[in-house]
């Protein structure tokens, strides 16, 4: 096995990849690392490509992979986190913002210290204001959702020993959160380091103002997976018994009012739609029914879907 896998995800970044591999090589030559570099092009549209083939044939450490399309940076990464071979896999930005000085340091805090993920915290960013605050929001909700305290869950320079990324998978936009796919999959050690963030070089930034709003919607559906994914009936089937009693309680409320004007104070008691409980809980007896109903269906499909009985073996004896 090799000490460590550099896993690279690029896209249109033929300007910064020259000097970014010669920077790894020079790092990890000097820490005599056994090493590959895993250079993801996830659909570029300049000459990335080529580039990556022609360091390929000068440096022997360098394994490209060119995906059809932009599947974007989850993807790519679990392309990389597939092919990865060595003890300790980091990841790294393509666009010189990550420094490849940070891989000893990441890599000893993974063998020494016993962590399994090691996340980068960019304590002083070279970010305009308008990414800043979005990202410190994001952070926040992060940790009081999944309740890992890193402060920087974005970072894309992270260490993992190799057993974590052989046991998650990463898809849509949930590279964010792969400290929380990491915990949630049983591999709870995580740790943070302060790591230097370097001004963009080359080209501009491939991401915009809605990977917030994205990136909270893959927050929220990460936290009901995790807990209801197995088991969806405990979500939908609580709140749906709770809204059908609701609606039968006020329903009870409404028979008691009729029967309290009838035979108690032999009026004419007031007509049942005239009632605003009425449509209260009409609405909640329906909402409930559906609730109920979903946690039935998702019963159905998780008992067989196959991977319903799947689960993460730490280790055995014998």
């Amino acid at each position: 096995m090799l000490d460590v896998s550099l896993i690279v995800p690029l896209y249109n970044e033929e300007e910064s990849l020259p000097e970014l591999c010669a920077w790894i090589k020079r790092v990890c030559d000097a820490e005599k690392l056994q090493y590959e570099i895993i250079l993801l092009d996830d659909g570029s549209t300049d000459k990335s490509w080529k580039v990556i083939e022609e360091l390929g044939k000068t440096q022997t450490e360098i394994k490209g992979i060119q995906l059809r399309r932009n599947y974007g940076k989850s993807g790519a990464l679990n392309v990389g986190f597939r092919e990865a071979q060595g003890e300790v896999v980091i990841t790294m930005d393509a666009d010189l913002q990550d420094s490849p000085d940070e891989i000893p340091a990441l890599r000893d805090m993974i063998l020494k210290e016993n962590y399994q993920v090691v996340s980068g915290w960019k304590k002083k960013r070279y970010d305009p204001i308008s990414k800043t605050i979005p990202t410190k929001l994001f952070n926040w909700a992060t940790r009081k959702m999944s309740d890992i305290e890193l402060n920087d869950f974005n970072c894309g320079l992270k260490a993992y020993h190799h057993e974590v990324v052989k046991n998650i998978e990463v898809y849509g936009e949930m590279h964010r959160y792969i400290p929380v796919l990491a915990k949630w999959g049983g591999f709870p050690r995580i740790g943070e380091k302060v790591v230097e963030h370097q001004a963009r070089k080359y080209g501009s930034s491939k991401f915009g103002m809605d990977r917030f709003i994205n990136g909270f919607l893959d927050l929220l559906s990460l936290y009901f997976m995790s807990k209801f994914g197995k088991r969806p009936m405990h979500f939908f089937g609580l709140y749906g018994v709770l809204s059908f009693l609701m609606g039968t309680i006020l329903a009870f409320i409404i028979i008691g009012n009729k029967l309290y004007y009838t035979y108690w104070l032999h009026q004419r008691a007031p007509l049942v739609t005239d009632s605003p409980l009425f449509y209260l809980g009409l609405l909640a007896m329906i909402i409930g029914t559906q609730l109920f109903l979903a946690g039935f269906l998702g019963e159905l499909v998780s008992r067989n879907s196959a991977d319903r009985n799947d689960y993460s073996i730490k280790s055995r004896v014998n």
